[in-house]
Parts: structure tokens; C-alpha cells; sequence
């Protein structure tokens, strides 16, 4: 199975480096070869967590002093259940982009981005130590960016790349430090050895490793206060949104959680349970005043993100994978019903301009009203209704801080009230624009995957029902399931039912009522009149961009305008004195050069040259001429000696 494990994770960078090399004008065959290329992971994917083998295989692949970095398997019945979403949720986004993307101009390069991130993905769920686990993480946020800024002539889709690209970073900064001390205390970075370590009670505890740790789930899963980026992701392409936002990027910091669940101290659990039900109703309360849909389903999904982390704090991880499990289906189909939607409209997504579309895409609106109630956990057929009780439960049975169990409550009723408004204003009511009212179902290729998530969205919530918790036993590493009687947690159960009914009351009573009255995309929302600046707030999502703009922003533009100063001032400046030393240095060189020994040798060969031709004139090769020279030259030495005689 190994070979099976190595040929999945493969498979998708040998597409994403074919359609890069041969395939870059040719968007068509690129979209075959990544949606073939998907298919064969999903079945794939299927036939490795059906069967029943899980192993371990790790091989060195470089050493650095005493630091050993491996390469190698880990393949878990976590790793079989994230295999599996990232399997199925990516067919369908692929098979579901080939009619959303059909007409795109870079349709290669998207669906090499979409090759790219499902290696980065895989790579993740494979990893047995964290220091591959940390490449593949870094690789997830590279791939993510390049699909945000797919259509990157837009200035906001731009800005959204970038700023997920950061905020993503300051995590992982922390996640790296975590890495570090991790190895620094243990000696060892390896899942597998830390959870020996763990179970022979020779693990070194830090509060700091968790808490690095997590900083990277933060950043990753839109966790606050690094939860601004997910929003404004939305300007991406809606598979995207689907893929990397809501089934299976954001997962990721969840997944990480469950990972080093070992290593998590009762302190840490702490911290992790209060970010994670501040979260949960930051998300919630956010999404009740948007108008985009997609960014509705964004604050959507850092709410039900919130209550995962919520879930893990809580000492319950099993319960926090069944949900991410179950969100990552029902959660692409909304993303997806709202691709359709937005295709079928000719790009609108402004949910005020929308409306009627629930007899105009009759299949859209059944799928997406399937993935709603399994979102808003309307009771015993839908699956988020399961998962979202084993948190429920678990909170509510945690011997710390009950805030996150009262905090989860409260994000009940305020999912059951924006996710009403939202199928209301959206599918009820008259079409408030041209788009509205012009809009018709989409072809089978989109509408295909929203019937197979909205099976999943379904049937998935009872693989961990209280009577019968198999994935929670499967995960739990049990071999027997032990189920209890529904009447066990009845007074919960009824509780969170009723406030569900709460929610779809007040949505409706607000929203539902008034669409009758509302024809145009003017009329004022009933909120905004109920409670103007309350409604603005949550409008502008509390104003948090605002902040970071007056505080960090300030900042790093005070840093930057110093730096560039130092730059040009101080490091500018010696750079030009030293250039302009060169210079002068230069000058000086030259002119001893040319006026003092190039003249002085100019001056000595030509007194050489003259000598020399002096002498060649005389030497005429006549010996007559020669024999008289002698002559003349005996005559004046013989005078000279006769006159010295004399003398």
C-alpha cells in the first residue's frame, strides 16, 4: 500500500508540471489531464482508507550535525480520513470548475494551481514529522495564493492574494518556533516517536510548544485574530473557495491540532478552547450583516472552524475531526451552490440583487438548501446536526471554563438566523435584478457534484451518532464501539434543537415576512432599520481591518518609511562617498599614470629611438667609407699624441 501512498502524492505534481511545460496554451487539454489526474486520487484515496492497512515509513534525507530531517509515510486512520475529503471534495471542485472555468482565459494555469495544491495537500496528510509536514504547509500557502490571485488584474483579488499570504506567514513563524523548541527539548520531530514518548511519560512539556504550534492552526484555520484573510479570499475563483476555504486548506490548522494533540498541555487546551469559541462567535455575528454570499459562507466557515478548536480545547479531538469531516462537505456544496448561483446570475453575488431563484435553478436551490440544514444542524438527518452535538457535548462536560459551551451555544442561534436570511433573500422572494431574473439552472457538469456533496452532506452524520460512534471510536483508536441511549444527553439535544428553531424563527420573522414587500435591491434591510449602527458595525466586521490598518499598519509604515531613509540617507550616502573615493582614486591613478611614467617612458624610448637612427645612418655597410673613418682617426689620435709630446 505504500506504493499506492507514494503514486497518490506523486500523481499531482507530475499534471502540475506537465500542464507548466506543454500545456499552457492549451486550456481544454490541462483541464482534462488535472480532472482525470483528481479522479484517479479519489479512487485511489478510496481504495487506501477502505483498506484496513495503516502504516509507518520514514527514510533519512539529510543530516545536519546531530539533526536528522526525514522523508516518509504516516498513514493513520486521520490520515486515511483527511485523505478522503481532500480525494472526493477535489474531484468535485474539478469536475464542477470545468463548466465554472470553461470560458476563462487562463484555464491552464488554473488548473495547475488546483494540481499544485493538491500535492501541497496530500503532502500534509502523508507526513510523519514535522519538519516535512512545515515544507508541505508553506507549499499549501504558495499554491493558495496563486489560486486567490488567479485573475489578478483585479486590484481587490491582488490585495486579497497578498494579505493571505501574510497573515498566513505570521503563523507560520510561530508554527516554525514551535518546530524548533519541539526538537530542542524532545530530540526529535517525529510524530510517531513523539507519540511513543508521550505514552512512555518521557515527553518534555512546554505550554510554549503548543501555543507555537498552534500559531500556525491559527493562521492556517482563521483563527482570531488572523481570521481577516479568509474573507477576502473570496475574490478568487468560487471552486476555489470551495477547495482551499472551506473543505480542506483551513482544515489543515484543525488537522495540526489533532496531530500534536500529545503535546498540547492543560494550559494550552485552555487558550485554544477560549480562541476557539471567541471564533466561533466572531464568524457567526460578522456573517449576520454581510450582503456578499460568498463572503457570508466565509465568515460561515471561520465560525464553524471556531468550533472545532473549540472542540480539540476541549479535550475532544475526535469530536473536532467528525466535524471537520462532516463541514467539509456540506460546506463545498454550498460553495459550489453558490458558484452556480453566481454563474447562473452573470456574476452577482450580491445577495440583495438576488431572489426567485428557487423556481428559476430548482436543483441548486434543493442541494443548497440540504447543505444549509446540515450547516445550521437542523435535527437527525443532517450531519452537521451530529457533529455538532459530540462538541456540544463535549464542552458542556468539561470540567474547566464553561464559557466555550455557552459561547457555542449563542453561535447556534446566530447560524440558524444568517443562514436563514441567506436562503431566504437569495432564493425567496421576487429577483430584485436583471441578473436575478434572468437567471436558469446550470449544466449537469456544475450541478452533478452539488447532488454527490448533498448525499455526503446527509449520510456522513451517521458515522458518529451517540448511539453508534464508530469514526469517533475509529479515531480514538478503539477496538469496540460504545454507544449510549439518545435519552442519555436528551436535555442538550433538545436545547440546541430548540435554539435552532430560535434562529430559523427570527430569520424568518425578519427576513422571510418582508421579501413580499421588497422588489428592488434599494429596500432597506430589516436589521439596518431594527438597529442601524449595531448593523454597520458588523457590516464593517467590527472594524478589525481598521485596527490592524491604525495599529500594525502605522507601523509597518513608520518601519518602512525608516528604512527607506537609512537606505538612501546612511547606506545610500557611503555608497556614493565610496563611489565618488573610486573616483577621485581613479583620477589620481590615471594622471600619475599618463603624466609621469607613460612620459617618462615616452621621453627615454624616444631618445633611444633617435640615438638609434643616428647610428643607423651611420652604419652605410661601405667598407671604403668605413677604411676612411680609420684613417681620419689615426690622423687625429696621431696629432693629438704628437701635440701631448710636445706639450
Amino acid at each position: 500500500m505504500l506504493s499506492h501512498a507514494i503514486f497518490v502524492l506523486i500523481l499531482p505534481l507530475v499534471s502540475a508540471a506537465i500542464i507548466a511545460l506543454f500545456l499552457r496554451r492549451s486550456g481544454g487539454v490541462a483541464a482534462a489531464v488535472s480532472t482525470l489526474t483528481a479522479a484517479a486520487i479519489a479512487v485511489i484515496s478510496v481504495m487506501l482508507a477502505l483498506h484496513n492497512e495503516r502504516f509507518t515509513e520514514s527514510t533519512e534525507w539529510m543530516r545536519l550535525g546531530g539533526l536528522v530531517i526525514s522523508l516518509g509515510f504516516q498513514f493513520d486512520d486521520l490520515a486515511a480520513l483527511m485523505l478522503l475529503i481532500v480525494g472526493i471534495v477535489g474531484l468535485c471542485v474539478h469536475v464542477f470548475s470545468l463548466g465554472y472555468m470553461h470560458d476563462d482565459a487562463a484555464k491552464a494555469r488554473y488548473f495547475g494551481g488546483l494540481s499544485i495544491f493538491m500535492f501541497s495537500m496530500l503532502g500534509i496528510v502523508f507526513a510523519d514529522n514535522l519538519f516535512m509536514m512545515f515544507i508541505f504547509w508553506e507549499l499549501v500557502g504558495f499554491s493558495s495564493y496563486v489560486l486567490i490571485n488567479h485573475w489578478h488584474e483585479k486590484q481587490s483579488a491582488s490585495d486579497a492574494s497578498k494579505k493571505a499570504f501574510i497573515a498566513n506567514r505570521v503563523g507560520d513563524f510561530g508554527f516554525l518556533l514551535g518546530i524548533v523548541m519541539c526538537y530542542w527539548l524532545n530530540g526529535t520531530v517525529s510524530l510517531t516517536e513523539l507519540a511513543a514518548k508521550g505514552e512512555a511519560h518521557t515527553l518534555v512539556f512546554s505550554t510554549l510548544i503548543p501555543l507555537f504550534l498552534f500559531c500556525g492552526a491559527v493562521g492556517k484555520s482563521a483563527q482570531l485574530p488572523l481570521h481577516v484573510w479568509l474573507p477576502d479570499a473570496m475574490e478568487g475563483p468560487t471552486p476555489v473557495s470551495a477547495l482551499i476555504h472551506a473543505a480542506t486548506m483551513v482544515a489543515a490548522g484543525v488537522f495540526l491540532m489533532a496531530r500534536v494533540y500529545p503535546l498540547l498541555t492543560p494550559d494550552a487546551l485552555q487558550v485554544i478552547a477560549v480562541i476557539g469559541a471567541l471564533t466561533a462567535l466572531l464568524g457567526a455575528v460578522i456573517a449576520v450583516a454581510q450582503y456578499d454570499l460568498k463572503r457570508i459562507l466565509a465568515f460561515s466557515t471561520v465560525s464553524q472552524l471556531g468550533y472545532m478548536m473549540l472542540a480539540i480545547g476541549v479535550g475532544a479531538p475526535s469530536a473536532a475531526i467528525f466535524h471537520l469531516l462532516t463541514h467539509a462537505f456540506f460546506k463545498a456544496l454550498l460553495f459550489l451552490g453558490a458558484g452556480s448561483v453566481i454563474h447562473a446570475a452573470h456574476h452577482e453575488q450580491d445577495i440583495r440583487q438576488l431572489g426567485g431563484l428557487s423556481v428559476k435553478m430548482k436543483l441548486t436551490f434543493a442541494t443548497f438548501a440540504i447543505g444549509t440544514m446540515a450547516l445550521v444542524g437542523v435535527p437527525l438527518f443532517f450531519s452537521g446536526f451530529w457533529s455538532k452535538e459530540a462538541i456540544l457535548h463535549a464542552a458542556h462536560a468539561t470540567a474547566g471554563s464553561h464559557f466555550p459551551f455557552y459561547a457555542a451555544l449563542v453561535g447556534v442561534v446566530l447560524t440558524a438566523f444568517y443562514n436563514t436570511r441567506l436562503i431566504a433573500e437569495t432564493f425567496f422572494g421576487h429577483g430584485r435584478s436583471h441578473a436575478a431574473e434572468h437567471a436558469h439552472e446550470n449544466s449537469a457538469v456544475m450541478t452533478t457534484p452539488l447532488v454527490i456533496l448533498a448525499f455526503f452532506a446527509i449520510a456522513l452524520g451517521f458515522l458518529g451518532t451517540p448511539v453508534y460512534p464508530w469514526l469517533q471510536a475509529r479515531l480514538s483508536g478503539e477496538t469496540a464501539v460504545h454507544g449510549h441511549s439518545l435519552l442519555d444527553g436528551v436535555g442538550l439535544l433538545v436545547l440546541s434543537s430548540g435554539l435552532v428553531a430560535l434562529g430559523i424563527g427570527a430569520g424568518f420573522a425578519l427576513y422571510g415576512r418582508t421579501l413580499r414587500l421588497r422588489t428592488k435591491a434599494t429596500a432597506p434591510d430589516p436589521l439596518a432599520i431594527a438597529a442601524p449602527r449595531t448593523h454597520a458595525f458588523l457590516g464593517d466586521r467590527l472594524k478589525f481591518d481598521e485596527l490592524y490598518a491604525a495599529t500594525f499598519g502605522v507601523v509597518n509604515t513608520f518601519l518602512a518609511t525608516a528604512s527607506d531613509w537609512f537606505d538612501r540617507s546612511v547606506w545610500g550616502g557611503i555608497v556614493h562617498f565610496l563611489a565618488l573615493l573610486g573616483e577621485f582614486s581613479g583620477t589620481v591613478n590615471r594622471e600619475a599614470d599618463e603624466q609621469g611614467l607613460n612620459a617618462g617612458f615616452d621621453a627615454t624610448s624616444e631618445k633611444l629611438r633617435a640615438t638609434g637612427q643616428a647610428y643607423s645612418r651611420a652604419q652605410t655597410g661601405d667598407a671604403h667609407g668605413y677604411l676612411r673613418f680609420l684613417a681620419v682617426g689615426f690622423v687625429v689620435l696621431a696629432i693629438v699624441a704628437m701635440l701631448g709630446g710636445v706639450a
